[in-house]
């Protein structure tokens, strides 16, 4: 979907659940907090399942590596994130590093 197509987002959501869909995924997540949010909304008694993609675990890693942040700090900001606009299942690359940093 177009970036800007929130409405668009919107409709193909409900189709998706008209069709029968066990859960909705958004994708990427943290560029779509909205979308994540409006599926939560539409699809009330469905998982909202949001896929962190490997763009954002890069972006993250590449901000942290240049000193802009700590990592595990942001990693957790931007599951949290996820989260919080109401997915109900985070899909994400860091999953090592959280099973590392929650282990300690």
């Amino acid at each position: 979907l177009p970036p800007g197509g929130r409405g668009l987002a919107r409709r193909a959501i409900a189709r998706d659940i008209a069709e029968g869909a066990d859960v909705i995924m958004v994708k990427p997540a943290s560029q779509y907090l909205d979308i994540i949010s409006d599926a939560k909304e539409i699809g009330k008694d469905l998982p909202v399942a949001a896929y962190q993609v490997s763009g954002e675990f890069a972006m993250i890693h590449a901000a942290a590596k240049a000193g802009v942040f700590d990592l595990k700090t942001m990693a957790f900001e931007a599951t949290e994130g996820i989260l919080r606009a109401g997915a109900s299942i985070v899909v994400s690359y860091f999953v090592p590093e959280f099973l590392e940093w929650l282990d300690r």
